[in-house]
């Protein structure tokens, strides 16, 4: 059974980061099914919206049709549950949480108790709830007491990609993928990597540098600072294609974060079989097959940094850890198998 759905974003779906990428996806992938999609375009400043915003986003919402499911992605959700329980109550309630807003880094204790309790007032009134990770799922549970049989897990999905063939120069080229936000530490990277000044590396970040000033200026101050500014390329945002080349030339895929709620880019890693160093931080544990790359603890710049030199200076270790990717790019889950599970949410609430 397919229908009308109503999908609410905050801003720009075309925003560059994991979450919109999802959204992107997954819409796509819904009218594949033959759902028919109505985007709702809830408007920047999310997560921080001003009272004419939560007007403006309420307003939205409740021109939606009587009946017709709605989901609403959480990094607006989690900080609208007034406007949550008005919805409720003309619509079955879809929210899609990519990871719970109390978790991002660089928040005061009241600002992540605020979002905390916002966020589990909103998923209260939710009908069904879906996460992007079996993690986020348990977070759900354990921290904002949602029951688990309110919940449906759709993981990213995965594209079949060709095999990346490294940089074949000598010299380890290594690529991180992730907006310049603290969450994704990129201080600590940059920190491990100042002590492997030694060692034949050079690092491409690609990732959005607009949505966090103070972010972007640490890491270009901490880049000038240990002298790493002609080993280190800072991108920016770039389209998909430029993407897909980093790691069709990449020997090892590296990501620093303090929290995921699932790790896009290292499944996005994994299936063009480069081998990733990233942390245990939220999600990531699940997202990274055995054998396919090397786990350290978030914020510990030293573990990181012995776990790239080795790998660095091992091109066999880095070669078992690629044929283990490749072996495991096979199994991830694809975007059809995922829209299949949102589906499925929705149908369970019409």
């Amino acid at each position: 059974m397919v229908g009308r759905v109503a999908f609410a974003v905050p801003g720009d779906l075309a925003t560059p980061t994991g979450g919109y990428a999802y959204d992107r996806r997954m819409i796509a992938e819904l009218e594949r099914l033959g759902w028919q999609v109505d985007i709702v375009d809830l408007g920047e400043g999310f997560p921080y919206p001003g009272t004419e915003q939560r007007m403006a986003a309420l307003w939205l919402l409740s021109a939606v049709a009587a009946g017709c499911p709605v989901v609403i992605d959480g990094l607006a959700l989690g900080v609208l549950p007034d406007a949550a329980v008005q919805v409720r109550q003309q619509h079955p309630l879809i929210a899609l949480v990519h990871h719970p807003l109390a978790l991002e880094s660089g928040l005061g204790t009241a600002a992540a108790e605020a979002f905390r309790t916002s966020e589990r007032a909103a998923l209260a009134a939710a009908t069904r709830i879906v996460a992007t990770s079996e993690t986020t799922a348990r977070l759900l549970s354990a921290d904002y007491g949602v029951p688990a049989d309110r919940i449906v897990v759709a993981r990213p999905g995965n594209d079949p990609v060709p095999a990346a063939g490294g940089g074949g120069d000598g010299v380890v080229h290594l690529v991180s993928v992730g907006a310049v936000v603290p969450r994704k530490g990129f201080d600590v990277l940059i920190a491990a990597l100042a002590t492997l000044a030694a060692l034949p590396w050079r690092l491409t970040i690609a990732g959005d540098r607009t949505r966090d000033s103070e972010a972007a200026a640490r890491l270009d101050a901490d880049i000038a600072s240990h002298g790493l500014g002609d080993r280190i390329a800072v991108l920016g945002a770039v389209p998909d294609e430029r993407i897909a080349a980093l790691y069709a030339e990449a020997d090892l895929f590296v990501l620093a974060s303090r929290f995921e709620g699932y790790g896009m880019a290292v499944a996005e890693a994994v299936a063009h079989g480069v081998p990733v160093v990233a942390t245990t931080a939220g999600a990531i544990p699940e997202v990274m097959p055995p054998g396919a790359g090397v786990l350290v603890a978030p914020d510990d710049a030293a573990a990181l940094a012995q776990a790239l030199g080795r790998l660095i200076e091992n091109p066999a270790a880095r070669r078992r850890l690629a044929a283990a990717a490749r072996a495991a790019a096979a199994r991830l889950p694809t975007w059809q198998d995922s829209a299949r599970l949102f589906s499925g949410a929705i149908e369970a609430v019409t």
